[in-house]
Protein backbone atom coordinates (compact mmCIF):
# COMPACT_ATOMS: atom_id res chain seq x y z
CA UNK A 1 0.00 0.00 0.00
CA UNK A 2 1.09 3.54 -0.77
CA UNK A 3 -0.06 6.49 1.36
CA UNK A 4 0.64 9.67 -0.60
CA UNK A 5 0.87 12.89 1.41
CA UNK A 6 1.23 16.08 -0.64
CA UNK A 7 1.25 19.71 0.40
CA UNK A 8 3.26 22.93 0.55
CA UNK A 9 6.49 23.53 2.43
CA UNK A 10 6.15 23.64 6.21
CA UNK A 11 2.78 21.89 6.36
CA UNK A 12 4.24 19.18 8.58
CA UNK A 13 4.35 16.46 5.94
CA UNK A 14 7.65 14.97 7.12
CA UNK A 15 6.72 14.75 10.80
CA UNK A 16 3.24 13.44 10.05
CA UNK A 17 4.56 10.86 7.59
CA UNK A 18 7.00 9.44 10.14
CA UNK A 19 4.31 9.10 12.79
CA UNK A 20 1.80 7.56 10.38
CA UNK A 21 4.42 5.06 9.20
CA UNK A 22 5.30 4.17 12.79
CA UNK A 23 1.65 3.68 13.72
CA UNK A 24 0.94 1.44 10.72
CA UNK A 25 4.26 -0.37 10.54
CA UNK A 26 5.10 1.16 7.16
CA UNK A 27 8.38 2.65 5.91
CA UNK A 28 8.95 6.24 4.78
CA UNK A 29 10.22 7.09 1.32
CA UNK A 30 11.77 10.53 1.70
CA UNK A 31 11.41 11.93 -1.81
CA UNK A 32 12.12 15.46 -0.62
CA UNK A 33 15.54 14.35 0.56
CA UNK A 34 16.22 12.97 -2.91
CA UNK A 35 15.55 16.33 -4.57
CA UNK A 36 17.48 18.12 -1.85
CA UNK A 37 20.40 15.78 -2.47
CA UNK A 38 20.48 16.69 -6.15
CA UNK A 39 20.25 20.37 -5.18
CA UNK A 40 23.19 19.91 -2.80
CA UNK A 41 25.20 18.18 -5.54
CA UNK A 42 24.42 21.01 -7.95
CA UNK A 43 25.56 23.66 -5.46
CA UNK A 44 28.62 21.56 -4.57
CA UNK A 45 29.58 21.12 -8.24
CA UNK A 46 28.76 24.68 -9.26
CA UNK A 47 26.01 23.62 -11.65
CA UNK A 48 23.56 26.37 -12.64
CA UNK A 49 20.16 25.83 -11.04
CA UNK A 50 18.38 26.61 -14.32
CA UNK A 51 20.40 24.19 -16.45
CA UNK A 52 17.95 21.33 -17.00
CA UNK A 53 20.36 19.14 -18.94
CA UNK A 54 23.19 19.46 -16.43
CA UNK A 55 20.87 18.93 -13.46
CA UNK A 56 19.35 15.88 -15.10
CA UNK A 57 22.82 14.44 -15.64
CA UNK A 58 23.51 14.81 -11.91
CA UNK A 59 20.27 13.01 -11.05
CA UNK A 60 21.13 10.16 -13.41
CA UNK A 61 24.81 9.93 -12.47
CA UNK A 62 24.72 10.00 -8.69
CA UNK A 63 22.94 7.21 -6.83
CA UNK A 64 20.89 8.36 -3.85
CA UNK A 65 20.75 5.94 -0.96
CA UNK A 66 19.15 5.86 2.47
CA UNK A 67 20.44 4.30 5.66
CA UNK A 68 17.82 2.64 7.87
CA UNK A 69 17.87 0.96 11.26
CA UNK A 70 15.50 -1.82 12.37
CA UNK A 71 12.20 -0.57 13.78
CA UNK A 72 12.66 2.98 12.47
CA UNK A 73 10.52 3.81 9.41
CA UNK A 74 12.57 6.91 8.63
CA UNK A 75 16.04 6.88 7.11
CA UNK A 76 18.75 7.91 9.54
CA UNK A 77 21.18 8.80 6.79
CA UNK A 78 21.01 10.27 3.28
CA UNK A 79 23.81 9.78 0.78
CA UNK A 80 24.44 10.96 -2.77
CA UNK A 81 27.37 9.57 -4.67
CA UNK A 82 28.59 8.05 -1.40
CA UNK A 83 28.66 11.42 0.39
CA UNK A 84 26.74 11.76 3.66
CA UNK A 85 24.47 14.79 3.17
CA UNK A 86 22.01 14.08 5.98
CA UNK A 87 22.50 17.51 7.61
CA UNK A 88 23.88 19.40 4.61
CA UNK A 89 20.59 19.17 2.70
CA UNK A 90 18.63 20.87 5.50
CA UNK A 91 20.25 24.31 5.33
CA UNK A 92 18.59 27.54 4.17
CA UNK A 93 20.87 27.51 1.10
CA UNK A 94 19.41 24.20 0.01
CA UNK A 95 15.89 25.34 1.00
CA UNK A 96 16.30 28.01 -1.66
CA UNK A 97 17.99 25.80 -4.24
CA UNK A 98 15.61 22.86 -4.13
CA UNK A 99 12.61 24.49 -5.88
CA UNK A 100 14.37 25.23 -9.20
CA UNK A 101 16.15 21.88 -9.08
CA UNK A 102 12.94 19.94 -8.40
CA UNK A 103 11.23 21.83 -11.23
CA UNK A 104 13.78 20.61 -13.79
CA UNK A 105 11.99 18.03 -15.99
CA UNK A 106 15.14 15.89 -16.40
CA UNK A 107 15.62 15.69 -12.62
CA UNK A 108 12.01 14.74 -11.99
CA UNK A 109 12.08 12.05 -14.68
CA UNK A 110 15.21 10.46 -13.21
CA UNK A 111 14.04 10.53 -9.60
CA UNK A 112 10.40 9.57 -10.18
CA UNK A 113 11.53 6.31 -11.77
CA UNK A 114 13.62 5.51 -8.70
CA UNK A 115 10.80 6.40 -6.35
CA UNK A 116 8.32 4.20 -8.16
CA UNK A 117 10.69 1.25 -8.13
CA UNK A 118 11.29 1.56 -4.39
CA UNK A 119 7.69 2.31 -3.43
CA UNK A 120 6.12 -0.57 -5.27
CA UNK A 121 8.26 -3.06 -3.35
CA UNK A 122 6.44 -2.61 -0.03
CA UNK A 123 4.19 -0.52 2.22
CA UNK A 124 5.30 3.10 2.16
CA UNK A 125 4.21 6.51 3.35
CA UNK A 126 5.43 8.94 0.69
CA UNK A 127 5.35 12.71 1.07
CA UNK A 128 6.08 15.49 -1.38
CA UNK A 129 4.35 17.85 -3.78
CA UNK A 130 3.26 15.63 -6.65
CA UNK A 131 3.12 12.17 -5.10
CA UNK A 132 -0.59 11.59 -5.63
CA UNK A 133 -0.68 13.29 -9.03
CA UNK A 134 2.51 12.08 -10.73
CA UNK A 135 4.64 9.62 -8.76
CA UNK A 136 1.93 7.31 -7.41
CA UNK A 137 -1.35 8.29 -9.13
CA UNK A 138 -2.79 4.91 -8.13
CA UNK A 139 -1.96 5.26 -4.43
CA UNK A 140 -4.62 3.72 -2.19
CA UNK A 141 -4.63 6.77 0.11
CA UNK A 142 -4.03 10.36 -1.02
CA UNK A 143 -3.88 13.33 1.35
CA UNK A 144 -3.29 17.01 0.63
CA UNK A 145 -1.96 18.48 3.88
CA UNK A 146 -1.76 22.22 4.30
CA UNK A 147 -1.80 25.02 6.91
CA UNK A 148 -1.75 28.81 6.96
CA UNK A 149 1.44 30.61 5.92
CA UNK A 150 2.00 31.87 9.46
CA UNK A 151 1.46 28.47 11.06
CA UNK A 152 3.91 26.88 8.67
CA UNK A 153 6.53 29.55 9.29
CA UNK A 154 6.24 29.16 13.07
CA UNK A 155 6.68 25.40 12.76
CA UNK A 156 9.69 25.75 10.47
CA UNK A 157 11.39 28.22 12.84
CA UNK A 158 10.84 25.87 15.79
CA UNK A 159 12.15 22.94 13.76
CA UNK A 160 15.26 24.88 12.76
CA UNK A 161 15.86 25.92 16.38
CA UNK A 162 15.61 22.33 17.57
CA UNK A 163 18.01 20.91 15.02
CA UNK A 164 20.36 23.91 14.99
CA UNK A 165 20.24 24.20 11.21
CA UNK A 166 18.57 26.86 9.06
CA UNK A 167 17.17 30.32 9.75
CA UNK A 168 15.30 31.11 12.96
CA UNK A 169 14.13 34.55 11.80
CA UNK A 170 10.33 34.36 11.46
CA UNK A 171 9.97 37.00 8.74
CA UNK A 172 12.77 35.47 6.69
CA UNK A 173 11.29 31.98 6.96
CA UNK A 174 7.78 33.27 6.18
CA UNK A 175 9.02 35.07 3.07
CA UNK A 176 10.85 31.95 1.94
CA UNK A 177 7.74 29.79 2.41
CA UNK A 178 5.61 32.20 0.36
CA UNK A 179 8.29 32.33 -2.35
CA UNK A 180 8.50 28.54 -2.49
CA UNK A 181 4.71 28.19 -2.65
CA UNK A 182 4.63 30.47 -5.69
CA UNK A 183 7.50 28.66 -7.38
CA UNK A 184 6.11 25.20 -6.67
CA UNK A 185 2.54 26.04 -7.70
CA UNK A 186 3.41 27.78 -10.98
CA UNK A 187 6.19 25.57 -12.36
CA UNK A 188 5.49 24.01 -15.74
CA UNK A 189 6.42 20.46 -14.73
CA UNK A 190 4.44 18.67 -12.01
CA UNK A 191 3.21 21.80 -10.18
CA UNK A 192 2.07 21.59 -6.58
CA UNK A 193 -1.64 20.77 -6.61
CA UNK A 194 -3.93 18.26 -4.91
CA UNK A 195 -4.94 15.10 -6.72
CA UNK A 196 -8.62 15.12 -7.73
CA UNK A 197 -9.33 12.30 -5.28
CA UNK A 198 -7.13 13.55 -2.43
CA UNK A 199 -8.55 14.16 1.04
CA UNK A 200 -7.77 17.75 2.12
CA UNK A 201 -6.55 18.28 5.69
CA UNK A 202 -5.87 21.79 7.04
CA UNK A 203 -3.66 21.34 10.09
CA UNK A 204 -3.53 25.00 11.16
CA UNK A 205 -5.66 24.36 14.24
CA UNK A 206 -5.03 20.63 14.63
CA UNK A 207 -2.52 18.84 16.82
CA UNK A 208 -0.11 16.56 15.06
CA UNK A 209 -1.76 13.62 16.84
CA UNK A 210 -5.13 14.56 15.32
CA UNK A 211 -3.63 14.78 11.84
CA UNK A 212 -1.90 11.41 12.22
CA UNK A 213 -5.05 9.70 13.45
CA UNK A 214 -7.10 11.12 10.59
CA UNK A 215 -4.67 9.71 8.03
CA UNK A 216 -4.37 6.36 9.79
CA UNK A 217 -8.16 6.07 9.74
CA UNK A 218 -8.12 6.61 5.98
CA UNK A 219 -5.49 3.88 5.61
CA UNK A 220 -7.34 1.40 7.75
CA UNK A 221 -10.53 1.96 5.74
CA UNK A 222 -8.57 1.46 2.51
CA UNK A 223 -7.14 -1.76 3.86
CA UNK A 224 -10.67 -2.99 4.41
Amino acid sequence: MIIAIDGPSGAGKSSVSKLVATELGFACLDTGAMYRSVAWQAVHDGVALDDNEALGKLARTYDIEFEHEPGNPSPIGVFIGGNDVTLAIRTLEIDRAVSPVSAAPAVREALVAQQQRIGRAGNYVVEGRDIGTVVFPDAEVKVFLTASDEARARRRVLQNEQRGVGSTDFEEVLADIIRRDTADSTRATSPLKPADDAVHIDSSDMTIEEVVEAICDLARKAQG
